[in-house]
């Protein structure tokens, strides 16, 4: 049986205050994305909140590891592309790994 490795999520849940300069974020994040193999599952989009408090911008990233997942993140070219979006935006980001069961 193959060793099976499972793979890594960012969850991510954004207000905009500025949606010119957060563009700028958007255009600055590609090369992180593309270095980490991520592949978007979930960007903006129709969406129904049933519970909790919703956020106008929704994204789910799907990563080959959940390592890569954490090393994207934390990789200098991710930060300086964060640093657009940091002031001009607030939410919710977690890292998480999917379930192999």
């Amino acid at each position: 049986m193959a060793d099976e490795t499972a793979k890594g999520y960012w969850i991510g849940r954004i207000e905009v205050s500025d949606l010119d300069a957060y563009k700028k974020y958007i255009a600055a994040n590609g090369p992180a994305f593309a270095q980490y193999n991520a592949k978007f599952l979930v960007r903006g989009g129709e969406y129904e909140s049933v519970e909790g408090t919703a956020r106008s911008r929704n994204v789910v990233i799907e990563f080959p590891s959940f390592a890569d997942a954490k090393a994207c993140y934390h990789s200098e070219i991710y930060q300086a592309a964060k640093a657009f979006r940091d002031p001009v935006s607030t939410g919710d980001l977690i890292i998480i790994e999917g379930y192999l069961g």
